[in-house]
């Protein structure tokens, strides 16, 4: 028996990690969390393992900040998430160019337990605006945005200039509890555009803020909708209808028969006026215009006759004499 014992021993020693992880790997992930939170609590040293391992990646401990003020600096970024713990690095992203803040920017703590605690509650206000975070690697998809934020997100029109994003907030809260919003501001000058955006984390809540019909803040009536719709209404409003060309009239040579109905003629432009007629004494007058639908089409300039030798009976044409073999 006591051999058998010292054997079971010297395996486990010998090929201990293997032998666990092969007691491990059937057990669901639940049943594991439970079992290492245990041994945690039990051992001290399991928990600054278990913490170690987890900080490890930058990943768990990285935050993604949307939603600031054009004049939030990465100072005052970091002053509004160092109350979670200790901040390894932090900054506002700005434009390359103009070097103004692109209203988003990134915390990175030194673990991960800062981490989740600032998770526990992404809403936060800064600078007048109410920020939301996540985890960075989750980019855009944070928790808070589910495939219902169509119907949470409203759209607040009518807003007074001097209408904050705290008094926007505090106005729609009594609807329900607010995930985020703020007042627009204008990149360039940092004032207020007359509207601002508020979404629920229920659907409840924003329906109740649809329907209710005190909406005077600031002295003004507001408009409330949803997001989507301001957004679609935007759309189209920007893409520009179809033109469709006017005809333009054009003139016809002289000697062709104009259309019955010629539509009016553009400003700025004229028809051709008829010539007058050619007084020169040296060369004869140039012959009449062709008739009607002739096939010889005539030139606003007269052609210089072809002198040929002229025929033994002159003919009369306009007090000049005119030969039939002349051009």
């Amino acid at each position: 028996m006591e051999e058998l014992k010292k054997r079971k021993a010297d395996e486990l020693g010998n090929d201990s990690v293997e032998h666990l992880r092969s007691l491990l790997d059937p057990l669901p992930k639940s049943q594991l969390l439970d079992l290492l939170a245990k041994l945690g609590s039990q051992y001290p040293s399991i928990a600054e393992e278990i913490k170690s391992v987890a900080s490890a990646d930058p990943a768990l401990r990285k935050l993604f900040v949307r939603g600031l003020a054009w004049n939030t600096t990465s100072e005052t970024l970091c002053a509004a998430f160092e109350e979670h713990g200790e901040i390894e690095e932090g900054a506002v992203i700005t434009d390359k160019v103009t070097e103004k803040s692109r209203g988003y920017g990134f915390i990175t703590y030194k673990d991960m337990e800062s981490a989740q605690i600032a998770l526990k509650d992404p809403s936060k206000m800064i600078d007048g605006r109410m920020a939301v975070c996540n985890l960075a690697c989750e980019g855009l998809s944070s928790t808070t945005v589910t495939g219902d934020q169509a119907q949470r997100k409203l759209y607040i029109g009518g807003l007074s200039p001097d209408t904050t994003s705290e008094m926007l907030l505090s106005f729609f809260s009594r609807h329900g509890e607010i995930d985020e919003g703020s007042v627009a501001y204008s990149k360039d000058t940092n004032r207020s555009r007359g509207f601002g955006f508020v979404t629920y984390k229920t659907v409840e809540g924003a329906k109740k803020a649809l329907d209710d019909p005190q909406r005077i803040l600031g002295g003004r009536n507001l408009t409330v909708k949803l997001a989507d719709n301001y957004k679609s209404k935007v759309t189209q409003a920007q893409v520009p209808g179809s033109v469709v060309p006017m005809p333009m009239p054009m003139p016809l040579a002289p000697g062709y028969p104009q259309a019955q109905r010629t539509p009016a003629a553009p400003v700025g432009y004229s028809y051709p006026q008829p010539m007058a007629a050619y007084t020169n004494p040296t060369y004869p007058s140039p012959p009449p215009a062709a008739p009607p639908y002739s096939a010889q089409p005539q030139f606003p300039y007269p052609q210089y006759p072809v002198k040929k030798e002229p025929q033994t009976t002159p003919a009369l044409l306009g007090g000049y004499p005119y030969y039939v073999g002349n051009q």
